[in-house]
Protein backbone atom coordinates (compact mmCIF):
# COMPACT_ATOMS: atom_id res chain seq x y z
CA UNK A 1 0.00 0.00 0.00
CA UNK A 2 3.12 2.27 0.73
CA UNK A 3 4.47 1.77 -2.49
CA UNK A 4 1.22 2.51 -4.10
CA UNK A 5 1.44 5.56 -2.35
CA UNK A 6 4.69 6.86 -3.44
CA UNK A 7 3.80 6.31 -7.12
CA UNK A 8 1.06 8.34 -7.13
CA UNK A 9 2.69 10.63 -5.22
CA UNK A 10 5.68 10.78 -8.03
CA UNK A 11 3.24 10.24 -10.48
CA UNK A 12 2.89 13.23 -13.84
CA UNK A 13 0.71 15.55 -12.91
CA UNK A 14 -1.43 14.93 -15.28
CA UNK A 15 -1.81 11.12 -14.01
CA UNK A 16 -1.97 13.20 -10.50
CA UNK A 17 -4.87 14.96 -12.06
CA UNK A 18 -6.87 12.19 -13.27
CA UNK A 19 -6.71 10.39 -9.87
CA UNK A 20 -7.43 13.33 -8.01
CA UNK A 21 -10.85 13.68 -10.51
CA UNK A 22 -11.69 9.72 -10.19
CA UNK A 23 -11.11 10.26 -6.46
CA UNK A 24 -13.66 13.16 -6.55
CA UNK A 25 -16.31 11.35 -8.46
CA UNK A 26 -15.99 8.22 -6.27
CA UNK A 27 -16.52 10.20 -3.28
CA UNK A 28 -19.60 11.77 -5.26
CA UNK A 29 -20.80 8.69 -6.51
CA UNK A 30 -20.86 7.69 -2.96
CA UNK A 31 -23.23 9.69 -1.47
CA UNK A 32 -25.59 9.85 -4.04
CA UNK A 33 -25.73 6.13 -3.66
CA UNK A 34 -26.11 6.16 0.70
CA UNK A 35 -28.58 8.81 0.64
CA UNK A 36 -30.59 7.22 -2.49
CA UNK A 37 -30.35 4.18 -0.90
CA UNK A 38 -31.94 5.70 2.29
CA UNK A 39 -34.34 7.51 0.55
CA UNK A 40 -35.88 4.75 -2.19
CA UNK A 41 -36.06 2.42 1.39
CA UNK A 42 -37.56 4.93 2.92
CA UNK A 43 -40.57 5.73 0.19
CA UNK A 44 -41.07 1.39 -0.49
CA UNK A 45 -41.88 1.52 3.38
CA UNK A 46 -44.41 4.44 3.61
CA UNK A 47 -45.68 3.00 0.45
CA UNK A 48 -46.26 -0.09 1.42
CA UNK A 49 -48.09 1.04 4.76
CA UNK A 50 -50.24 2.93 3.00
CA UNK A 51 -52.01 0.45 0.88
CA UNK A 52 -52.27 -1.58 3.70
CA UNK A 53 -54.30 1.20 5.85
CA UNK A 54 -55.94 2.26 2.78
CA UNK A 55 -57.26 -1.12 1.39
CA UNK A 56 -58.32 -2.55 5.15
CA UNK A 57 -61.49 -0.41 4.44
CA UNK A 58 -61.42 2.71 5.96
CA UNK A 59 -63.49 5.56 5.10
CA UNK A 60 -61.77 7.53 2.07
CA UNK A 61 -63.13 10.60 3.07
CA UNK A 62 -62.00 10.13 7.16
CA UNK A 63 -58.73 9.33 5.81
CA UNK A 64 -58.43 12.35 3.02
CA UNK A 65 -59.31 14.68 6.02
CA UNK A 66 -56.43 13.11 8.40
CA UNK A 67 -53.64 13.33 5.76
CA UNK A 68 -54.68 16.44 3.95
CA UNK A 69 -53.13 19.22 6.27
CA UNK A 70 -50.12 17.28 7.38
CA UNK A 71 -46.96 18.68 7.10
CA UNK A 72 -45.39 16.05 5.53
CA UNK A 73 -47.55 14.26 3.23
CA UNK A 74 -45.35 10.95 1.70
CA UNK A 75 -45.69 10.16 -2.19
CA UNK A 76 -48.09 8.17 -1.97
CA UNK A 77 -50.46 10.28 0.06
CA UNK A 78 -49.90 13.13 -2.27
CA UNK A 79 -51.46 11.19 -5.08
CA UNK A 80 -53.94 10.30 -3.24
CA UNK A 81 -54.92 14.42 -1.87
CA UNK A 82 -54.60 14.92 -5.27
CA UNK A 83 -57.05 12.95 -6.83
CA UNK A 84 -59.86 13.08 -4.37
CA UNK A 85 -59.39 16.58 -3.76
CA UNK A 86 -60.48 17.17 -7.14
CA UNK A 87 -63.07 14.64 -7.09
CA UNK A 88 -64.60 16.34 -4.07
CA UNK A 89 -64.63 19.99 -5.31
CA UNK A 90 -66.04 19.06 -8.54
CA UNK A 91 -68.35 16.74 -7.50
CA UNK A 92 -69.84 19.13 -4.93
CA UNK A 93 -70.17 21.53 -7.27
CA UNK A 94 -71.94 19.62 -9.73
CA UNK A 95 -70.07 21.62 -12.61
CA UNK A 96 -69.58 18.62 -15.19
CA UNK A 97 -70.92 14.90 -15.39
CA UNK A 98 -69.32 12.16 -13.35
CA UNK A 99 -67.26 10.74 -15.67
CA UNK A 100 -65.63 14.11 -16.23
CA UNK A 101 -64.95 14.44 -12.58
CA UNK A 102 -63.32 10.86 -12.82
CA UNK A 103 -61.05 12.25 -15.34
CA UNK A 104 -60.19 14.89 -14.13
CA UNK A 105 -59.52 13.65 -10.70
CA UNK A 106 -57.11 10.36 -12.72
CA UNK A 107 -55.15 13.25 -14.18
CA UNK A 108 -54.68 15.24 -11.33
CA UNK A 109 -53.09 12.29 -10.07
CA UNK A 110 -51.04 11.53 -13.30
CA UNK A 111 -49.54 15.34 -12.30
CA UNK A 112 -48.50 13.89 -9.23
CA UNK A 113 -47.02 11.19 -9.80
CA UNK A 114 -45.04 12.75 -12.64
CA UNK A 115 -44.06 15.26 -10.18
CA UNK A 116 -42.78 12.36 -7.82
CA UNK A 117 -40.85 10.50 -10.52
CA UNK A 118 -38.80 13.75 -11.18
CA UNK A 119 -38.04 13.56 -7.23
CA UNK A 120 -37.43 9.81 -7.50
CA UNK A 121 -35.10 9.85 -10.22
CA UNK A 122 -32.96 12.90 -8.95
CA UNK A 123 -29.01 12.47 -9.16
CA UNK A 124 -29.30 9.42 -11.12
CA UNK A 125 -28.37 10.96 -14.50
CA UNK A 126 -24.74 11.91 -12.45
CA UNK A 127 -24.49 8.49 -11.34
CA UNK A 128 -24.93 7.27 -15.01
CA UNK A 129 -22.66 9.84 -15.74
CA UNK A 130 -19.94 9.15 -13.64
CA UNK A 131 -20.30 5.21 -14.13
CA UNK A 132 -20.01 5.65 -18.38
CA UNK A 133 -17.12 8.41 -18.36
CA UNK A 134 -14.80 7.22 -15.33
CA UNK A 135 -13.47 4.59 -17.42
CA UNK A 136 -12.22 6.74 -20.00
CA UNK A 137 -11.17 9.29 -17.46
CA UNK A 138 -8.90 6.20 -16.24
CA UNK A 139 -8.00 5.92 -19.33
CA UNK A 140 -6.66 8.98 -20.41
CA UNK A 141 -4.23 8.26 -17.36
CA UNK A 142 -3.34 5.30 -18.60
CA UNK A 143 -2.39 6.55 -21.94
CA UNK A 144 -0.24 9.41 -20.52
CA UNK A 145 1.38 6.87 -17.91
CA UNK A 146 2.13 5.09 -20.76
CA UNK A 147 3.99 7.22 -22.92
CA UNK A 148 5.64 8.62 -20.08
CA UNK A 149 6.97 5.31 -19.83
CA UNK A 150 7.92 5.46 -23.19
CA UNK A 151 9.63 9.04 -22.42
CA UNK A 152 11.84 7.23 -20.07
CA UNK A 153 12.91 3.96 -22.41
CA UNK A 154 13.51 6.74 -25.13
CA UNK A 155 15.99 8.63 -23.43
CA UNK A 156 17.51 6.09 -21.40
CA UNK A 157 21.37 4.52 -22.03
CA UNK A 158 20.00 1.14 -20.46
CA UNK A 159 16.58 -0.22 -21.14
CA UNK A 160 15.51 -1.94 -18.09
CA UNK A 161 12.31 -2.95 -16.47
CA UNK A 162 13.34 -0.19 -14.21
CA UNK A 163 12.94 2.74 -16.22
CA UNK A 164 9.23 2.33 -17.67
CA UNK A 165 7.93 0.36 -14.24
CA UNK A 166 7.28 3.88 -12.30
CA UNK A 167 5.25 5.26 -15.49
CA UNK A 168 3.94 1.38 -16.23
CA UNK A 169 2.10 2.09 -12.48
CA UNK A 170 1.00 5.13 -12.79
CA UNK A 171 -0.91 4.01 -15.72
CA UNK A 172 -2.55 1.08 -13.94
CA UNK A 173 -3.58 2.72 -11.22
CA UNK A 174 -5.19 5.39 -12.93
CA UNK A 175 -7.18 2.25 -14.78
CA UNK A 176 -7.63 0.73 -11.66
CA UNK A 177 -9.11 4.33 -10.32
CA UNK A 178 -11.57 4.56 -13.07
CA UNK A 179 -13.29 1.12 -12.98
CA UNK A 180 -13.61 1.93 -8.98
CA UNK A 181 -15.08 5.01 -9.84
CA UNK A 182 -17.39 3.40 -12.19
CA UNK A 183 -18.48 -0.21 -11.26
CA UNK A 184 -20.24 0.88 -7.81
CA UNK A 185 -22.06 3.78 -9.78
CA UNK A 186 -23.32 1.79 -13.01
CA UNK A 187 -24.36 -1.22 -10.25
CA UNK A 188 -26.32 1.55 -7.72
CA UNK A 189 -27.69 3.06 -11.10
CA UNK A 190 -29.20 -0.22 -12.36
CA UNK A 191 -30.55 -1.69 -9.15
CA UNK A 192 -31.77 2.00 -8.49
CA UNK A 193 -33.37 2.55 -11.86
CA UNK A 194 -35.16 -0.92 -11.15
CA UNK A 195 -36.89 0.12 -7.81
CA UNK A 196 -37.90 3.47 -9.29
CA UNK A 197 -39.43 1.38 -11.88
CA UNK A 198 -41.51 -1.25 -9.59
CA UNK A 199 -42.37 1.80 -7.33
CA UNK A 200 -43.80 3.90 -10.24
CA UNK A 201 -45.60 1.12 -11.19
CA UNK A 202 -47.37 1.04 -7.73
CA UNK A 203 -48.47 4.45 -8.21
CA UNK A 204 -49.97 3.97 -11.93
CA UNK A 205 -51.59 0.78 -10.24
CA UNK A 206 -52.69 2.83 -7.44
CA UNK A 207 -54.26 5.59 -9.25
CA UNK A 208 -56.23 2.98 -11.60
CA UNK A 209 -57.48 1.09 -8.67
CA UNK A 210 -58.58 4.83 -6.63
CA UNK A 211 -60.22 6.04 -10.08
CA UNK A 212 -62.45 2.18 -9.92
CA UNK A 213 -62.79 3.74 -6.39
CA UNK A 214 -64.03 6.73 -6.81
CA UNK A 215 -66.04 5.93 -9.98
CA UNK A 216 -68.59 4.04 -7.39
CA UNK A 217 -68.39 6.19 -4.84
CA UNK A 218 -69.79 8.83 -7.71
CA UNK A 219 -72.67 6.06 -8.40
CA UNK A 220 -73.37 5.62 -5.11
CA UNK A 221 -73.28 9.45 -3.72
CA UNK A 222 -75.87 11.58 -5.25
CA UNK A 223 -74.60 15.13 -6.16
CA UNK A 224 -75.66 18.72 -4.93
CA UNK A 225 -78.01 20.46 -7.12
Amino acid sequence: MGNVFQLIIEASFLVQLVMLVLLLFSIYSWSIIVSKHKFLKKVISETQRFEERFWSGIDVAEHYDKIKNKRSIVAIEGIFVSGFREYVKLHEFDIINSDSILQTSFKSMKIRISRETENLESFLTILATIGTTSPYVGLLGTVWGIMHSFQALSISSQNTIAQVAPGISEALIATALGLIAAIPAVIAYNKFTNDIDKIILKYDNFAEEFTVLLQKRALSEPRKK
